[in-house]
């Protein structure tokens, strides 16, 4: 006698029987379907959530070395001048002007020596210390280019560094660190000759 497992293999009706229910069931799943429905996205809300919840500072960025309790814009006097004063909009220009805003006719060239790279070159006061000394080919450090960090600092060994450059809106070097010699070379706009050790910050 055969197995009746192997004798229902063996029948074609209900082999046919069984391939139309699935099809049937597939049929009307796919037409009913699952009732499924994608999830709204969220992720605009949890974004503003999320910045509701940190508090804001007035850290500059990148690179701000105020963080974990640093000093910072001790000496710093916002582009167009002092607290409360604006700079007046010339028509077509924009708010006051920086130390780089020389005329050709009046630019001026200084003797700066690099001690690192071992070299005295002249250096225009229209641009930073930091633009020209790239332009030697020489690789000096820097990070926002802003006057927001110290990455690109150096130390003027003639002494106090407003009395070699003007920053323009340097914002991380404290007056004291300023009387060190300390500078920003990416915002430094030489008016003096003098000695300069990159890569030194306070």
């Amino acid at each position: 006698m055969l197995n009746p497992l192997i004798a229902n293999v063996a029948n074609p009706p209900a082999i046919v029987l069984g391939a139309i229910a699935t099809l049937l069931i597939v049929l009307v799943t796919s037409v009913k379907g699952t009732g499924w429905e994608p999830t709204t996205d969220i992720s605009e809300d949890v974004l503003e959530h999320r910045a509701s919840a940190v508090p804001e500072t007035e850290f500059p960025e990148p690179g701000n070395r105020a963080v974990g309790g640093g000093g910072g814009g001790g000496g710093a006097i916002p582009a167009g001048g002092a607290e409360g004063e604006e700079g007046e909009l010339e028509e077509g220009g924009t708010a006051g002007s920086g130390p780089g805003d020389i005329p050709e006719d009046e630019v001026e060239y200084f003797e700066v020596e690099f001690v690192k790279q071992g070299e005295t070159v002249e250096l225009s006061n229209d641009q930073p210390i930091l633009e020209q000394g790239e332009d030697e080919g020489w690789d000096l450090p820097y990070a926002c280019r802003q006057g927001q960090c110290v990455s690109c600092a150096g130390q003027i060994t003639d002494g106090p560094s407003e009395d070699f450059v003007e920053h323009d809106n340097q914002q991380m070097l404290e007056e004291a660190e300023i009387d060190d010699g300390y500078t920003l070379t990416c915002v430094a706009y030489p008016r003096d000759s003098f000695s300069i050790e990159t890569g030194e910050a306070p």
